[in-house]
């Protein structure tokens, strides 16, 4: 609506249109390639469940194929199953259940970054030289596109502040994309999905919604390398929810990994030379609704099959193209009602004054939006098949990488205290899985 207020730049305008369709073609070709290279080294490492073998029998695939879409998280003995993530030629990046056991008593099979994330049983991983050059490859991915979307969507806001709007456009950059997915048959897609299964999703996706919300506004009124040290404090307000809202304690050595954490945070917020307190709240949220999501992702898991009326081919990352479509419903109305039409042709007036072309900000905005996705979809493949161990280390990589890239690329300055702040609380967030996991595990044994 604001583009036809610049009608001496109707040809440019939809010059661009015709260059962005041609930038996203390419982002779902290279997309498109990723997968099937994917599917191709799945098949020569032996890596696919045998449910998607074409001469295995129907009732051979029911009975060695759990899909996570029947809810059969809980056995007859109790004993909770985590995810392990393997690809087939008819559904892309689909989850299955294998026998081994979650290794925390709440987690979150929906949000692969989260300290939450179910992992893998470290008796189950069979190490090979296949697997290593598999999950390196995934690894490198995950941190390129993460580190991408971190600068692109910094480069966005540093353009065009609305960061609602921003925000918004991400999320339903999540919808072609699986929408490519279903209708090619790359992926199964989600069936007798009902309104009483969207009503137990909404609150979920209400909370994923909000995390990214809180993460972009940080991002646009602070360093990035301050957001990811305030998201760091995720592990905190998990533990804080548990405790005050559901009366499910954790030992004291966990707890006490939660120390460097606050000290870590607070010391890099004292010495932050960018610091806001926009910057400080919207991150601060951001992790708190990122913790909150994941317990109620496990609530929702908890109460079995019927939670979601009968729903279909709700693998993880199918429920995560869901959570990200609602979010998206959710959010437009407040992206609306905050920012509205009017902020977003002043900014984008604004941007056009500033030297840039209408072809560069919808570029921006595309490119980011992709990136948001793709790195989530990356994230289940590297992530679901590592131990707890191992999705502790490669998260404390991944925000270590991100921070010093957005060192560089926009040259913030960072105090040495703050240097140390931010260490700490990187620590403490890595110490707070690798404690919870050991101690999950020998309540268990």
């Amino acid at each position: 609506f604001f583009f036809f207020n610049h009608r001496t730049a109707s040809v440019t305008f939809f010059l661009s249109l015709i260059e962005i369709a041609v930038s996203v073609m390419k982002l779902f070709v290279i997309a498109t390639v990723l997968l099937l290279c994917h599917i191709e080294f799945a098949h020569s490492w032996g890596v696919l469940p045998v449910a998607y073998s074409p001469s295995i029998s129907q009732s051979s695939i029911q009975q060695n194929c759990r899909k996570i879409s029947s809810f059969q998280s809980v056995n007859k003995n109790n004993e909770k199953y985590s995810f392990s993530l393997r690809a087939s030629s008819t559904d892309v990046s689909d989850l299955d259940m294998e026998n081994s056991k979650v290794d925390d008593d709440t987690c979150d099979p929906y949000t692969a970054e989260s300290t939450e994330f179910c992992t893998a049983d470290e008796d189950t991983i069979v190490p090979s030289w296949k697997r290593t050059a598999r999950l390196t490859t995934l690894f490198f991915l995950w941190y390129v596109l993460n580190i991408g979307y971190n600068i692109g969507n910094k480069r966005v806001l540093n353009a065009l502040p609305v960061p609602w709007t921003a925000a918004t456009i991400e999320l339903f950059f999540g919808f072609p994309y699986v929408a490519f997915l279903w209708t090619t048959g790359l992926r199964k897609r989600p069936t007798n999905v009902t309104p009483k299964a969207i009503k137990t999703l909404s609150s979920q996706a209400f909370f994923l919604a909000a995390t990214h919300v809180g993460g972009v506004i940080s991002f646009g009124a602070g360093a990035i390398s301050f957001t990811h040290i305030l998201k760091a404090t995720e592990p905190v307000w998990s533990a804080l929810i548990l405790a005050v809202g559901f009366k499910e304690f954790l030992p004291l050595p966990v707890y006490a990994s939660l120390i460097p954490i606050i000290g870590g945070v607070g010391l890099a917020s004292l010495k932050e030379l960018s610091f806001t307190w926009l910057s400080f709240i919207s991150g601060t949220l951001s992790a708190v609704t990122s913790a909150t999501k994941a317990i109620l992702s496990k609530k929702v898991l908890d109460r079995g099959e019927d939670a979601l009326d009968g729903a279909q081919n709700l693998t993880p990352a199918n429920m995560f193209a869901l959570l990200t479509i609602l979010g998206f419903f959710m959010i437009l109305p407040f992206s609306i009602g905050i920012e509205g039409p009017k902020a977003i042709t002043n900014a984008w007036s604004a941007a056009l004054s500033n030297g840039y072309t209408q072809g560069q900000l919808l570029r921006l905005l595309s490119i980011s939006g992709f990136l948001y996705y793709i790195y989530n979809e990356v994230a289940f493949l590297a992530l679901s098949e590592v131990a707890p161990v191992t999705h502790a280390v490669t998260n404390t990589v991944k925000r270590v990488v991100i921070i010093l890239a957005s060192v560089i690329v926009f040259r913030n300055p960072v105090s040495k205290l703050g240097a140390i702040g931010s260490g700490l609380a990187i620590a403490g967030a890595t110490a707070y899985s690798i404690a919870k996991s050991k101690f999950s595990k020998a309540k268990k044994d």
